[in-house]
């Protein structure tokens, strides 16, 4: 099965992240909030951009496109194909995202769990984190009993309304940080419907409602055939101490061999004992 796109920031004509709101003007260096912005228009099947693409997935004039990726090249984070006027990452990427994971504790202490819980339940078990308007996979791990193969690594993102990643995650910001993200991606659901398959606002934004509900009742977020119709999923919240974040677990695998209720009465109880056994071990 090929990679299902239903994230808010990897479609073409509008911002990918745009500017966070609480941002403070005097500290913030617009350049280099742009200079970002072109790297993060790569999503995982982009091996090549050129100017029109990072123009059109960022909403920056062609222009400021032009000479950031020159800057960028220069330094080392993009490389530009003469023959094909377009441009792919660098080494300078590849560095701080190995960086980055190798910093991360909770993802090496959550390996060997998640590998032991998805080859006894027989499905795929991931590890995320917020990504702008996103949230983005840091592991993921498939039993190999797994079947469905959406073709999701570390990097890939999912709609923070449609998947259970990112209900669990809504459901543990505070009430003042979750409308200013439910207002960021209003405006960018506004910008493009048809990346979320054309599913009315009134509709995720009742079903993020449903997910706040079910999270104070169980302790986690469901996605039944909701951020995929072929995909069932859970999620529970995962506190990163040492980096002072919230991250998700979730667990997915085909609604037509794994029914709702062994999401409910099995494995998202399963996943809750992960995250307090990480959590201890943390």
């Amino acid at each position: 099965m090929a990679v299902v796109k239903t994230s808010l920031s990897a479609f073409a004509g509008a911002p990918a992240h745009g500017v966070p709101p609480s941002h403070d003007e005097r500290k913030f260096v617009t350049a280099l909030a742009r200079g970002l912005e072109l790297l993060r228009a790569f999503g995982p099947d982009d091996a090549l951009l050129g100017n029109r693409d990072f123009a059109a997935r960022t909403g920056l004039p062609k222009a400021t496109v032009s000479r950031l990726a020159y800057t960028l090249t220069e330094l080392g984070y993009l490389r530009y194909d003469v023959d094909l006027g377009k441009y792919a990452l660098d080494a300078g990427v590849l560095a701080l995202g190995y960086a980055f994971l190798n910093g991360t504790d909770m993802l090496t202490l959550a390996r060997p769990h998640m590998r032991a819980l998805a080859k006894e339940m027989g499905c795929s078990i991931s590890l995320g984190c917020r990504e702008g308007l996103d949230m983005m996979y840091l592991e993921t791990i498939r039993s190999d009993a797994a079947h469905l193969t959406l073709g999701l690594t570390a990097g890939s993102r999912l709609s923070m309304l449609t998947s259970s990643m990112g209900r669990v995650y809504l459901a543990v910001m505070t009430p003042t940080e979750r409308e200013m993200m439910l207002a960021d991606l209003r405006d960018a659901y506004d910008a493009n419907p048809a990346a979320l398959r054309n599913i009315g606002w009134d509709a995720l934004e009742k079903s993020v409602d449903r997910g706040l509900e079910t999270y104070k009742r169980e302790g986690c977020c469901y996605s039944f055939r909701e951020w995929h119709e072929g995909v069932n999923a859970v999620a529970v919240p995962l506190r990163d101490v040492r980096q002072n974040r919230w991250l998700a677990i979730s667990c997915s695998g085909p609604s037509s061999s794994i029914p709702d209720a062994v999401f409910r009465d099995e494995i998202g109880p399963r996943l809750k004992q992960l995250a307090a056994r990480l959590i201890g071990q943390a």
